[in-house]
């Protein structure tokens, strides 16, 4: 399939993963990345990254980012708009396919499909129905690295907040956890892999929890100061 495609790019592990596999495939041509961000916050929304890690993530796979900054609170409404604006200005960049890295969440997928009907971008969904236990299993074998910056911990432990994603935590995972998180248990920043040409080095920091959920904040690693 030929075309010029966009990745929304949350951040995390599934999104890096999709980027992975559509540059595996020669005839699409990856353009650019597709992110929302709160505004007032300067991190990425739900996943709570800071913007300056964002940055060094475009500039490591080597792609524009297209930033769609949001108020918050944000209404529906107000997200609807802001995100048309952006897929206009994506058709006129000449984007044709936006890759969606959802999984089996049929409300989800409705939504988007909806949205973009007649938009000029056409909505695919290359991981669909993957099983998550082996897609998670796949994305940790193939040497993608990410850490747990977000938790919902009516979902999950809160002790699961910033931790590393690999086949320890995955062995760790209830089971009524979905693997890769799909349902909104957790949320990841992926820093290594296949995708990057090499890892964006992070601190962990603070552990805090607001409006609901429990963050972990990660900061680009300083060097030290030479003596």
């Amino acid at each position: 399939m030929s075309g010029k495609f966009l990745v929304p790019w949350s951040s995390g592990k599934d999104s890096a993963w999709m980027l992975h596999v559509l540059r595996q495939e020669r005839q699409w041509t990856v353009g650019g990345l597709l992110t929302t961000t709160n505004d007032a916050a300067g991190r990425v929304s739900m996943h709570a990254v800071r913007c300056e890690l964002l940055a060094a993530q475009a500039r490591a796979v080597g792609l524009p980012l297209i930033d769609v900054p949001l108020p918050f609170p944000c209404s529906n409404d107000d997200y609807e708009q802001r995100m048309a604006r952006a897929v206009a200005r994506a058709t006129g960049e000449g984007f044709t396919h936006v890759a969606f890295g959802d999984l089996f969440l049929e409300d989800v997928r409705h939504y988007r499909e909806t949205r973009l009907r007649d938009s000029g971008l056409e909505p695919l969904f290359p991981l669909w129905h993957q099983p998550t236990d082996r897609l998670a299993r796949t994305m940790v074998a193939a040497g993608l690295r990410a850490r747990l910056t977000c938790v919902d911990p009516t979902r999950l432990d809160r002790s699961f907040a910033g931790v590393q994603y690999d086949d320890h935590l995955l062995a760790r995972l209830p089971d009524d956890v979905d693997p890769c998180g799909e349902r909104g248990e957790f949320h990841t920043f992926a820093y290594a892999g296949p995708m990057f040409p090499a890892p964006i080095d992070v601190d962990l920091g603070e552990v805090v929890e607001r409006d609901g959920f429990v963050f972990a904040d990660l900061s680009p690693r300083r060097q030290a100061p030479l003596s």
